[in-house]
């Protein structure tokens, strides 16, 4: 490590999320001789619950561990009040372009092979601890002790950020569950102590409110809306939308234009 580097790390919060905590063991010590401060989490779900005690300003995260995956685990963590901004590099042997796409699409600020050189891994993590300082800057300072979210809640605001973003091509609720962490059964279970209805009745709520302000605020046709939301067949659709509303599409939009 160049003598001009050392210690620009200094009291920096790094929470480092590895199933293989001890093939890090160079980059841990290279942090700690800058002056940062590490803290190793073999699984996510711990890594989670740490990083509400550590308040990271940077977390390295492994893709492919047990129980649950890296994507997984960045899903949750952007739901945390304490983590939503804090930045992600995925530090991982899962080179394939689709893992490359999807650790960046989830909000990865950066995403580096294994194996790695310990001096780029540095370099890359002063560039992005500065970039998010240079970003809070100048912002209010957050009360911490307020900011606790009970896991339940984390899995729920994932669990509505990604069925909003995939409501024309709906996953079944067992792969939704995994990619959230969790089982199928534990998120039935969340949405209807949170939201009294189940995961699929809310889809349903949301591509009908989705379809009635499309219906307000374009010109598209009752087709393409059906289509756009997520219904089968522009039939269901109306169907649906006359159970909800008491009218049909067709009738909610000429009132638009009576008005």
């Amino acid at each position: 490590m160049n003598d001009g580097s050392v210690r620009r790390l200094y009291n920096v919060n790094i929470l480092i999320i590895d199933d293989h905590p001890h093939d890090l063991d160079m980059l841990v010590q290279a942090l700690n001789a800058q002056g940062a401060r590490v803290s190793l989490a073999n699984e996510p779900r711990k890594g989670i619950q740490l990083a509400q005690v550590f308040l990271p300003d940077l977390i390295l995260l492994d893709v492919h561990m047990p129980h649950m995956d890296g994507f997984s685990a960045c899903r949750l963590l952007r739901e945390m009040k304490c983590c939503h901004d804090v930045p992600v590099i995925f530090l991982t042997s899962a080179g394939d372009v689709t893992d490359r796409v999807n650790g960046l699409t989830l909000g990865g600020v950066d995403y580096i092979l294994k194996p790695f050189a310990v001096d780029e891994v540095i370099a890359r993590i002063l560039v992005h601890v500065q970039l998010a300082q240079a970003r809070v800057a100048g912002s209010l300072p957050v009360d911490h002790a307020q900011v606790l979210d009970h896991p339940d809640q984390i899995i729920l605001q994932a669990a509505l950020r990604l069925l909003k973003s995939q409501l024309t091509q709906l996953p079944k609720l067992k792969e939704i569950a995994e990619k959230l962490g969790t089982h199928d059964k534990k998120l039935s279970a969340i949405f209807r102590d949170n939201l009294g209805m189940t995961v699929f009745a809310w889809v349903r709520e949301e591509r009908l409110r989705k379809a009635q302000d499309l219906l307000l605020r374009s010109y598209m046709s009752i087709e393409d809306i059906s289509a756009e939301v997520g219904f089968t067949s522009a039939a269901n659709f109306a169907t649906a939308y006359r159970e909800r509303f008491a009218m049909t599409p067709s009738a909610y939009r000429k009132t638009l234009n009576q008005s």
